[in-house]
């Protein structure tokens, strides 16, 4: 593929430091989501300046930026009412257009935030979407998670282990982490969670006996594999299921959400200020990614070791010449 060329007043053209491989990014090599081939993957970007159209004047050459992963119009409804990831004329790197597991991405001055000194792109790549798209879910959720509340985590990997850190920072709630893996849940103790529930098939019994009848709000980075049905089983009065994983489906008798007026809410991505939010709880110390880097030439192995379920937190692959696949000192 040829690399990025500046074609209009607004592009940026950044060196890639490190691109985020996502649950997307495998639902993509399985054939589940129709794209325009050939097509290079990676949404979860960040890296270095390395050109600019004439009209950008909110970064310069050199400067280190995380890139929001939508490319907004800035002139539809969405748009102009802040939700931009909701953009109605948006390009999404690495599923409408050339991604960042790449050397170099195409971008525009509306998606990149500029990262403060000390910040290395390679260890905040994966904030562009799973970060950032646990900060949104959470953030909508935190007017209702006051004292004496409690949250459920639903998988506390990936993007769980993040949404786990901005809940701690964000509210008083108490906190339950559910996975089926023990390292995960081990992790997610280190993260501050006041609870850990295995998933061996009694997790909903137990998050109902912690939380005393059902949890104020569930939040599902799975959303499939059973995970999006023993959310709805885990919520209390006027709860609400936070849906942030897909490929499952939601199935619930209508009774169970008129009684105790419970609520079904839709996440998606986030705005460009939850991106800016998010850097800034990053650099004060409330929230830090676990990785794993990769050489970008190692994809195969980065997507057989997620699939494997042998990754605790998120794979990075980070350009550069080949020094061992799957090394954690990359950086």
């Amino acid at each position: 593929m040829p690399e990025p060329t500046i074609t209009g007043p607004w592009d940026v053209i950044v060196r890639i430091g490190g691109a985020g491989l996502c649950r997307t990014d495998i639902h993509i090599t399985d054939g589940q989501m129709a794209l325009p081939l050939p097509l290079i993957l990676g949404h979860e970007n960040a890296g270095w300046v390395s050109e600019v159209g004439s009209a950008v004047f909110n970064v310069a050459v050199g400067d280190a930026v995380i890139m929001h992963p939508i490319m907004s119009c800035g002139f539809c409804r969405a748009c102009r009412a802040g939700v931009d990831m909701l953009c109605s004329n948006y390009t999404f790197p690495g599923l409408t257009a050339s991604g960042g597991m790449a050397e170099f991405l195409k971008t525009s001055a509306r998606a990149v935030v500029p990262l403060p000194a000390g910040i290395a792109p390679a260890d905040i790549a994966a904030h562009a979407d799973a970060g950032l798209t646990a900060y949104h879910a959470i953030k909508k959720a935190v007017p209702a998670l006051g004292p004496g509340t409690s949250v459920v985590v639903l998988g506390a990997g990936g993007l769980g282990h993040i949404g786990i850190q901005c809940l701690k920072a964000m509210t008083p709630a108490r906190v339950i982490a559910v996975d089926p893996r023990e390292m995960s849940l081990e992790l997610a103790t280190e993260l501050g969670a006041d609870h850990v529930v295995l998933s061996d098939g009694t997790q909903v019994e137990k998050v109902v006996e912690i939380t005393n009848g059902g949890a104020t709000a569930v939040l599902d980075f799975v959303g499939e594999g059973g995970a999006e049905k023993d959310a709805g089983a885990m919520l209390g009065q006027e709860g609400t299921h936070y849906v942030v994983g897909y490929g499952g489906t939601i199935e619930m008798p209508t009774g169970h959400l008129v009684n105790g007026e419970k609520r079904i809410a839709g996440c998606q991505v986030g705005t460009y200020l939850d991106l800016v939010d998010l850097v800034q709880l990053t650099v004060d110390g409330y929230v830090k990614l676990h990785n794993r880097m990769y050489p970008l030439d190692a994809y195969d192995e980065a997507i057989a070791d997620m699939r494997a379920g042998r990754l605790l937190g998120r794979a990075v692959l980070v350009p550069q010449p080949e020094t061992g696949a799957g090394s954690d000192d990359l950086s």
